[in-house]
């Protein structure tokens, strides 16, 4: 009798056991299938999170009002270009050093690039194909181009509060904003993430205001006195050309005296503690190595 108890003992805990796995599999699996942009919670960028600005040929700067020059608060890299032009004293760096295709620069436009695909192989919520920008107000999600994007005016990104929202902007080839444009970020958070992946080059307007990392395939311009007082400027293949303009990749440290927030998101890319999103193809290879742990602890324990 007593080993026949302690059999229904062991029976009933292999089940209980059983069941455990199984429902540690089924929250994997949830989380590998319904998770594409909760994920982006931590930032995409990697070793680029620390750079303002990325350029793949040249970065150059030119001084053309009587007052204003280029600042920029964070990294300044070129790879595999070996042309920055134009800074001290027409534009200053703070904040990060310049970095000119040595070892930091090489490795942040790795993970720019890994950033890139990823961001253009998210599946899309939104069709915006023609739709201006701005004077818009927009709530999280995937919004796609299929060809150019244009703001002219005002654009609202409303985060709404949820720390796992992300806003990502799929543009086929150009991003041009009109003189004055201004995007703002309302209710964020700390982990909040703002991604424009542009297919060809981004340019931004005079005057413009604008928030988020650009991740342009080819160049990036910024028209006299433009703005990215909380994000990024990193062109994959081109130039990045600047004229009298502020970037900031980190708005807590540095707002150049805007006012303006960034939530402690870093620039928004998800904060200053995160770490690179693992790739699409590592988080299956999570999901298929967890099943068959799980499958071979499962089938241990029915021996």
């Amino acid at each position: 009798m007593g080993n026949f108890t302690m059999d229904i003992g062991r029976d009933q805990q292999t089940v209980s056991k059983a069941k455990s796995n199984f429902l540690i599999l089924c929250g994997a699996a949830a989380f590998i299938a319904f998770s594409p942009l909760q994920v982006l919670a931590v930032s995409m960028l990697g070793s680029a999170q620390s750079f303002a600005v990325l350029g793949s040929t040249t970065v150059t700067n030119a001084h053309v009002a009587e007052n204003p020059t280029t600042q920029i608060y964070g990294d300044l890299g070129v790879t595999p270009g070996t042309s920055v032009t134009g800074f001290y004293p027409d534009g200053t760096v703070s904040g990060g050093t310049i970095h000119i295709n040595d070892g930091a620069a090489i490795d942040a436009m790795t993970d720019a690039t890994t950033a890139y695909n990823s961001l253009a192989g998210l599946p899309y919520v939104y069709d915006y194909t023609g739709v201006d920008l701005g004077g818009t107000t927009l709530t999280p999600g995937v919004y796609h181009f299929d060809t150019s994007a244009q703001l002219t005016g005002a654009l609202t990104l409303d985060f709404q509060g949820n720390p796992d929202a992300n806003f990502v902007f799929q543009i086929g080839s150009s991003l041009t904003t009109g003189s004055e444009s201004l995007v703002n970020v309302i209710n964020g958070t700390e982990l909040s993430g703002v991604y424009w992946q542009v297919g060809s080059s981004a340019t931004l307007g005079s005057d413009t205001t604008f928030a988020g990392n650009i991740l342009a395939y080819t160049s990036i311009s910024l028209d006299p006195r433009a703005e990215i007082l909380c994000g990024r400027a990193f062109a994959l293949t081109g130039a990045v050309t600047l004229v009298d303009n502020l970037i900031s990749n980190n708005n807590t440290l540095e707002d150049f005296g805007s006012g303006r927030s960034d939530f402690g998101s870093y620039g928004f890319s998800g904060g200053s503690d995160a770490a690179p999103v693992p790739e699409p193809a590592t988080m299956l290879l999570f999901g298929s190595g967890l099943a068959g742990l799980v499958g071979a602890r499962m089938k241990k324990k029915t021996k």
